[in-house]
This record gives structure tokens, C-alpha cells and sequence, in this order.
């Protein structure tokens, strides 16, 4: 008997492999103590935000790689926290306007994406007038957040430096 979601097993398998893959390539440039910082606090903004949407009931994933979550785990915490320390890594040095436009050209692909697999696949659906706006905007808002949290924690961890005492 054929599996009736092999199109979309194939797809998160895909994603999964090209997560790991990428994964790889983040952490070998400096510097990764804050790609690590930001690819997990990312992972536990989108588990707390993605667990919120379906507990509502806006989002449901149908077809999960893995059955033990109710959310999209290798969105979670894989491909959205990648997606946010590549987002990082453009912007590190740029200025506040270059660094805002920048977070557009990963919301919207991304968001385009997502329409476009709620529409043609069983991986995720949208419920009770949940739309890809919402998730433009959660997506650029969080992206910001993390964003703005690491120039927080580069300012403080700068500072703390500067007021070392040698020994």
C-alpha cells in the first residue's frame, strides 16, 4: 500500500536534510556563541508561539514528520531558527533602516512559502481566520525581537568587558 502523504513525507524530509545541512554551515562562522544564542532563543519563541496558534486552533499540521508534537518541529526548531541566525549574520553590522528592510526579504518568502504549502499540502492549515498576514507579521516581528535582543545582549556583555580589572 502506498502512503497517501508520500508527497508531503517527501517534502519535510527535504527540509529536514537541507536543516541539518545549513545547520552546519551556520556554526562554523564567528561568531557562533551568538548564532547559537540566537538559534535557540529563536527555537523557543517559535515553540511558544507556534504551540499558542494551534492551542487556539489557528494552525493545525496534518502530516508531522514527527507524531509527538502538535507543532511543525522541524519548523520550530530547525528551519526558523536557521532562518533567523542567516538573518543575523547579513545584518551584524548594518545600521537600524538596512537591518529592517532586510527582515522583509525573509518574512515574505518565507510567509509566501508557507501560503503556498497550506494551499497545495496536507503540512500545515489555516483555521478560524488565521492567514499568511498573520504570519507575516508574527514572522517579521519575531525576527526583529530576536534581532534587537542580540544588540541587548552584545551591549551588555561589551560593557561587562570593559569593566573587567586585569589580574
Amino acid at each position: 500500500m502506498k502512503n497517501k502523504n508520500h508527497k508531503e513525507n517527501t517534502i519535510l524530509k527535504t527540509l529536514l536534510l537541507l536543516g541539518i545541512l545549513a545547520f552546519i554551515n551556520v556554526v562554523r562562522k564567528p561568531p557562533v556563541k551568538d548564532w547559537l544564542i540566537i538559534f535557540l532563543f529563536k527555537s523557543y519563541i517559535s515553540t511558544f508561539f507556534d504551540r499558542l496558534t494551534v492551542k487556539k486552533g489557528y494552525i493545525t499540521y496534518p502530516v508531522k514528520l514527527i507524531k509527538w508534537f502538535d507543532i511543525s518541529f522541524i519548523f520550530d526548531y530547525l528551519l526558523f531558527p536557521l532562518s533567523c541566525v542567516y538573518y543575523n549574520q547579513m545584518t551584524y553590522k548594518k545600521n537600524f533602516f538596512p537591518t529592517v528592510f532586510s527582515v522583509f526579504l525573509f518574512s515574505i518568502p518565507m510567509s509566501l512559502v508557507e501560503t503556498m504549502l497550506e494551499k497545495n499540502t496536507k503540512l500545515v492549515s489555516y483555521k478560524k481566520g488565521w492567514n499568511s498576514f498573520h504570519s507575516f507579521f508574527t514572522l517579521t516581528i519575531t525576527f526583529l525581537f530576536v534581532r534587537v535582543l542580540m544588540e541587548m545582549i552584545r551591549y551588555v556583555s561589551k560593557n561587562a568587558k570593559e569593566k573587567e580589572v586585569p589580574n
